[in-house]
């Protein structure tokens, strides 16, 4: 078992990074030598971000909610097992329209 202060460091620097990666990620431009960046397109590229990063954490979270209750499910009723992977798979949702908010920002 990990101590709470290392749980929480590792807990702020997952968080940053879904946050970052993104942002960078998007941030960049494909075969672009010099560009201005203004201050509109860092708002929207952060915007994007934001919208990934958060939809992405999000349905991770709803995941290992679903998820633990979906086995305890399946522990007594085996015959609903269905349910427990249509209900598990319905978070992915989620970061979809997060992707596609993104790319509707920096498109």
């Amino acid at each position: 078992m990990i101590s709470k202060k290392t749980a929480k460091y590792l807990f702020v620097g997952t968080f940053l990074g879904v946050l970052l990666i993104p942002l960078v990620a998007m941030g960049q431009e494909a075969g672009a030598t010099t560009t201005v960046v203004t201050m509109a397109s860092a708002v929207k590229t952060l915007g994007a971000a934001l919208a990934m990063g958060m939809s992405a954490l999000a349905a991770g979270w709803a995941q290992s909610k679903i998820g633990s209750a979906g086995q305890g499910t399946l522990a007594e009723r085996p015959e609903e097992r269905i349910w427990v992977v249509t209900l598990t798979a319905l978070p992915e949702v989620i970061v979809l329209l997060g992707f596609v908010m993104a790319i509707l920002l920096n498109g």
